[in-house]
């Protein structure tokens, strides 16, 4: 039996969002992050390391090595990207830039198919709004252009894609992997190849990326959807089979693959869930904020929707997908990037409930979210101008504190594009508080505005402070200062990032410390690891002199002990 749809949808509310405004505020989104940062400390400033030493043809490609050590992620894929990328452009542009515009260029990928992805959802005859009896309503594809606007900007609206979304990591890689997918399941029953190309390009680029599992999950799910729900240019159930059955076969040959690789082995953390609830909950609450709230109400107001056979495909589809997020962030570490994974479908979830949000919602969606924001924005700029200007003294006297030994940096380009977003975000907040707004993704503009908005300041005014707080920049340069310009150092318990940082950020040739006689003046020990003559033989104490003890400027407590060798 088929249930009254909840959606109902004039024509009046379905006017396109301007297509210069959406892409200014992807553009907006997508480029600050990638340009003029440097590369924090991390997954980020980890890939970075590991695509230098392959580019530069220091280590194998199907096993990189990083001082001596193996990656901690399984997946391969975003550093053979920017390895490539270097290559490319090798000598045409700065090396970091290089590598960024790659992943740049995965984001807007990532966009562009979350979009396509909502928008064939919203084109199923199950997500279709009531037919008004003397006619008026949306048409389809009005209908669905607006909902994967407001989709989309529910997707930019996240709190938590901002910085992850910006690293040269595994997780963006992961992150359009998983959309590539979400698109491919959810167009196949309207096109033809576009679909297929999408998931023979995701499901392979999740294994690669090191999500073995998921690839296989979401195309076991999508192919049991494909069986059970009902689809639009796929009448008869022949078709869905031979459908179903193609899609049966790519996730056994993605499984095969991983299999061939090795990947199945999956870093699984059962948690204690008295001691994590609590911080699970928070993460969920925040880093997908404001999708969840309406994916709640999508839940609720389509209930009736979702036990009926066949299957409503614009409603299984997200939810699966967000399903196998939630049992990553669970299982695995750090949740939060496994998290990231389910923003994509989530958004799709969100989307399906504007055509059902009460006014007074809608209105208190936009009021706490302008508060919001406006007070962030408001923040920023008191806290950059107090670090220029001294003026109010409180806020430079906090940064001070916090980040010892930084000293403010004043950028006319970052002021005058920090200006004009701003000024944006005044005529957008103008905008939605005039009276004859009736468009469907009216109520996700000032979130995915406000969002980009406050990115937009943090990576302009804040770079400089952020760079400083967030990279091992200052420890390295602090380090290299000491030595002098020596040739070579020795290192003793330095992990993947130290490594990188010093790669990145100094000039010196790494070595480890063995049981030959050292070459190398200096030494470096991280600071939790055991004394360099513990594990010598014999124990010789004298041979190495203390030097110093360099910490972060953010975090003294996370150091590099500094050794000068003795001379004999």
């Amino acid at each position: 039996m088929n249930q009254p749809t909840p959606a109902i949808v004039p024509r009046s509310a379905v006017r396109p969002l301007p297509r210069w405004a959406l892409l200014l505020l992807c553009a907006a989104y997508v480029l600050p992050g990638f340009i003029g940062r440097d590369p924090w400390r991390g997954a980020d400033v980890t890939a970075y390391g590991y695509m230098l030493q392959l580019a530069g043809g220091h280590t194998p490609w199907l096993a990189p090595l990083l001082g001596g050590l193996p990656p901690a992620s399984d997946g391969l894929l975003p550093y053979w990207l920017g390895a490539w990328a270097l290559q490319a452009a090798q000598g045409l542009l700065p090396a970091i830039f290089a590598t960024r515009i790659a992943f740049a260029l995965l984001l807007v990928l990532t966009l562009w198919a979350t979009w396509w992805a909502i928008y064939s959802l919203a084109r199923s005859p199950g997500a279709q709004p009531v037919a008004f009896a003397f006619g008026g309503e949306a048409a389809p594809a009005d209908y669905a252009r607006a909902i994967a606007d407001g989709g989309l900007l529910a997707l930019l609206a996240s709190l938590g894609l901002a910085q992850p979304a910006h690293e040269t990591s595994a997780y963006l890689t992961q992150l359009c992997g998983t959309a590539l997918v979400f698109y491919g399941l959810a167009a196949m029953p309207r096109q033809r190849w576009r679909p297929w190309l999408a998931l023979a390009l995701g499901l392979p680029g999740l294994v690669l990326s090191g999500a073995p599992v998921l690839a296989v999950l979401y195309g076991a799910g999508g192919t049991a959807l494909c069986l059970w729900a009902s689809d639009e240019g796929q009448p008869n159930a022949g078709a869905q089979r031979r459908t179903a059955l193609g899609l049966l076969v790519l996730t056994l040959a993605t499984a095969w693959l991983a299999w061939q690789l090795g990947l199945w082995e999956r870093r699984v953390l059962w948690p204690d869930f008295e001691k994590e609830a609590r911080s699970l909950a928070r993460l969920l609450l925040w880093f997908t904020w404001p999708a969840w709230p309406l994916a709640l109400w999508t839940l609720w107001r389509w209930r009736r929707h979702f036990f009926v056979v066949p299957l409503q495909r614009h409603l299984w589809l997200p939810l699966w997908f967000v399903l196998c997020a939630l049992t990553a962030m669970a299982v695995s570490r750090p949740a939060d990037r496994a998290l990231l994974l389910g923003l994509p479908a989530l958004a799709g979830l969100a989307a399906f409930a504007l055509p059902t949000l009460k006014r007074s919602v809608s209105a208190l969606i936009d009021w706490f979210t302008l508060l919001f924001f406006t007070a962030s924005a408001i923040a920023i700029w008191v806290i950059w101008i107090s670090t220029q200007t001294g003026f109010p003294a409180k806020p430079a006297a906090n940064v001070a504190k916090l980040a010892q030994g930084f000293r403010p940096e004043f950028s006319a380009l970052a002021f005058a594009v920090a200006l004009a977003a701003t000024a944006a975000w005044c005529a957008v907040v103008v905008w939605r508080t005039g009276r004859n707004q009736s468009a469907l993704w009216k109520t996700l503009v000032l979130p995915a505005a406000g969002t980009t908005l406050c990115w937009l300041l943090l990576t302009t005014l804040w770079l400089p402070m952020l760079n400083y707080a967030r990279s091992d920049a200052p420890q390295v340069r602090s380090v290299m200062a000491l030595i002098n310009g020596s040739p070579c150092v020795h290192v003793l318990g330095l992990d993947q990032g130290q490594f990188a940082a010093l790669q990145v950020f100094g000039s010196v040739v790494t070595r480890p410390l063995t049981a030959a006689a050292p070459t190398c003046p200096w030494l470096l020990v991280a600071d939790d690891a055991p004394r360099p003559a513990l594990r010598r033989s014999p124990p010789d104490e004298k041979e190495w002199a203390f030097a110093a003890r360099i910490g972060r400027p953010t975090d003294r407590s996370d150091a590099l002990v500094v050794y000068r060798r003795v001379p004999r």
